[in-house]
């Protein structure tokens, strides 16, 4: 499980890389369209927008109608896919900002890398806990069929009950 934190950055990482917005590149959309094809709400398409991971452009009187360019659409996409491999939106955040940023930047490699590290950390940490829980259920498992084969005479029947008094 703590090796998913790199892999799912390297997943992000790939799909930027590749990503398809060049095939889409002078398409727009809405955020219906959006909304539709990822199946989400808009709100949660303005939510991610509130938290700086989506900047459409605004048309229209007053700048009422966003409208979201094929890598807007892409950074949508790779939100969504960092969100189910387990990572924060701050994360998600940087990695798309690192990977819209020049290549060389030393710092923000090195920042990148320690959020990744604090990442494993704490899923190293969620892994022991909970096997941890898990050899605590397999020893109660082992009790409680110890006692139900007792209670059972070793038969493997329920014990006859008895009438009472």
């Amino acid at each position: 499980m703590s090796a998913s934190t790199p892999s799912a950055a390297a997943a992000l990482a790939a799909d930027l890389e590749s990503g398809d917005a060049g095939e889409l590149a002078d398409a727009s959309f809405t955020i219906t369209d959006l909304a539709r094809e990822f199946d989400i709400t808009p709100r949660a398409i303005r939510f991610y927008e509130d938290q700086g991971l989506l900047a459409p452009d605004r048309q229209g009187p007053g700048g009422r109608r966003r409208v979201y360019s094929a890598g807007e659409r892409t950074r949508l996409k790779l939100t969504l896919r960092g969100k189910r491999l387990g990572l924060s939106l701050g994360e998600i955040k940087e990695i798309l900002d690192l990977y819209e940023s020049p290549r060389d930047t030393v710092p923000q490699l090195e920042r990148f890398l320690a959020s990744l590290a604090q990442h494993r950390a704490v899923l190293t940490q969620q892994l022991e806990d909970l096997n941890a829980q898990l050899a605590e259920i397999d020893q109660h498992e082992r009790q409680c069929r110890r006692l139900l084969e007792d209670a059972q005479g070793g038969t493997g029947k329920p014990p006859k009950r008895r009438k009472a008094a």
